[in-house]
Order: structure tokens, then sequence, then C-alpha cells
């Protein structure tokens, strides 16, 4: 048998259960039940079968626990704020897009996403600029491609 993995005594087993009882959220709800499992002489393998966790995650979550204690449990995705965009064109090069977006594209047709990604890559010298990011300048410009 697997010696039982050690969880630092911050709170007791009934408080482990209780705070899985009253957990709203479910990432949090899932952690609280792995730690009042293996508190309760689980071993971790066994704790994260039942509660449908990986057991390298799991093994993880109880690292982090007994190096930080409770706070560790808390589910912090919500408070990441995915990367900044980079702008492909400085302010300088935007304006110019203003400028020629008000006249015709360069194949005399009408602006379209796929052709702002085609001007942008000429500006700037990049080998390839996808036609999503035309749309994207489309419409921070404020430009109505319907008409």
């Amino acid at each position: 048998m697997p010696p039982k993995a050690h969880i630092e005594p911050y709170l007791t087993p009934d408080d482990l259960k209780a705070r899985y009882r009253q957990s709203r959220d479910t990432t949090e709800a899932r952690r609280w039940h792995l730690l009042c499992l293996v508190a309760g002489d689980w071993t971790i393998k066994q704790s994260a079968e039942v509660v449908g966790l990986n057991y390298d995650y799991a093994k993880e979550i109880i690292r982090r626990y007994n190096r930080e204690g409770p706070s560790s449990v808390k589910n912090r995705s919500r408070e990441r704020q995915p990367p900044i965009a980079k702008s492909l064109l400085t302010s300088g090069q935007q304006q110019e897009l203003m400028q020629a977006l008000r006249g015709p594209a360069p194949d005399g047709g009408s602006w379209s996403g796929p052709k702002v990604a085609e001007w942008i890559a000429e500006k700037t010298g990049r080998p390839h600029v996808w036609p999503q990011r035309g749309w994207d300048y489309l419409k921070r410009l404020g430009v109505n491609w319907k008409d």
C-alpha cells in the first residue's frame, strides 16, 4: 500500500469537508473534496479517481495546499486576463489606412477585410496578415463596409 499523503493541518478534516460542501465554484469544490478525502486516509490516486482529476494534477493541488494553505484552493481562472493584443499598425499607419479607406480599394472595388489585410502586410512588410485582422481594423476605424 502506498504511503499516506501528508496534508498540512491548516484546517481540520471537518473544516475541509465543510468547505467542500459550501463551495459554489465547481473547480474549488473538487479541490476541497480531494483534500477532504486525502485527509481522511485515502490515497491521492483513489481520491483523484473519485473526484475525477488527473493524478499528477491532484498531487499538484496537494503540494500547493501544503505550501500556501487554504488560499491555494481558490479558482483563479476567472482572474486571469487575456494578453493585450499588439497592434499591427502604428497610430500614423492607422491614419494612413483611414485615408486609404476613404477611396476605392487598390483593385477599384470596395474595401474588405482581406483587402485591408493585404494593405497592412504591404505597409508593415509582413509576409502575411490574416483577413480577420483586416476586419478588425475596419471595425476599429469605424468604417461602414456595407455601403
